[in-house]
């Protein structure tokens, strides 16, 4: 019987430390031009040898602890992850009105976005568990926008995933610029994209033969993956809401995505 009870505790020990030696984060500094970024990394270290990377954009209120569970569901999946720091300083926003002038100032100055950007890139790329040849990125609400606009400007990426992010630009996508395939995974009942925009988005990749796939859940709304988005729209009274549903079918699209992209 004590043997027994001691093989249990033992294997008990066991399951438990290698829970703990599954996925592994860190906080990182990295640098574009002058500006200092605060990043989070996340992999399994119980893989061995290289995988491909993803790049995770935050929501318009910055590098939060949403970012970060993305990047560690990244790693759960096997990949490494980088949640991004675009505003700098790892800054975060309380309010709307902070967040939408954090976004604003990135979206107004494009080319230091891009810096931004690629210096995240540099950094994945370097991590000793990465395949560098396989990259992609991912982004939420204003993060959606933001991979969608890297993908545009020709960063040379495997593929993007938008999920609930913005559609419009100022620079329309070229033909035979965009490197990545993009997926797009929308809430049918998003305010905040108009069936307007999605047409012209629409148009706006084939026009440029670009490898897209655009998503509309039905009944989702603004914000619709993250499960904070009803607190923050009862509290800031804003068109926001967590769909559990889109939010598992989004989560699973992604993937099949991914292994179709990161195919050799």
């Amino acid at each position: 019987m004590k043997r027994v009870w001691l093989t249990g505790l033992l294997l008990f020990a066991a399951f438990i430390a290698a829970a703990q030696a599954a996925v592994q984060t860190q906080e990182v500094d990295y640098k574009a031009g002058d500006t200092v970024l605060k990043g989070y990394l996340a992999h399994d270290d119980s893989i061995k040898g290289k995988r491909p990377g993803v790049l995770v954009v935050h929501e318009w209120w910055g590098l939060n602890e949403y970012a970060r569970k993305r990047a560690r569901m990244l790693a759960e999946l096997g990949y490494v992850a980088l949640a991004v720091d675009m505003y700098g300083n790892g800054k975060q926003a309380e309010h709307p009105d902070d967040a939408g002038k954090f976004a604003g100032e990135v979206a107004k100055n494009r080319e230091a976005a891009k810096a931004r950007f690629l210096a995240a890139l540099k950094l994945l790329k370097n991590q000793p568990g990465v395949d560098s040849r396989h990259i992609a990125a991912i982004g939420y609400c204003f993060g959606g926008g933001v991979v969608l606009e890297m993908a545009r400007l020709g960063v040379p990426l495997d593929g993007v995933a938008s999920f609930h992010g913005s559609l419009p630009t100022t620079h329309p996508a070229q033909r035979g610029k965009v490197k990545a395939k993009v997926l797009v995974l929308n809430g049918a009942d998003d305010p905040f994209v108009t069936p307007e925009q999605i047409e012209q988005f629409k148009k706006e990749m084939a026009k440029a033969k670009v490898n897209y796939k655009l998503i509309s859940y039905p009944g989702a709304k603004h914000s619709f993956t993250n499960p904070d988005a009803d607190s923050y729209g009862q509290k800031f009274n804003m068109p926001l809401e967590y769909n559990a549903e889109a939010d598992r079918r989004s989560w699973d699209e992604m993937q099949m995505f991914f292994t179709r992209v990161f195919r050799k």
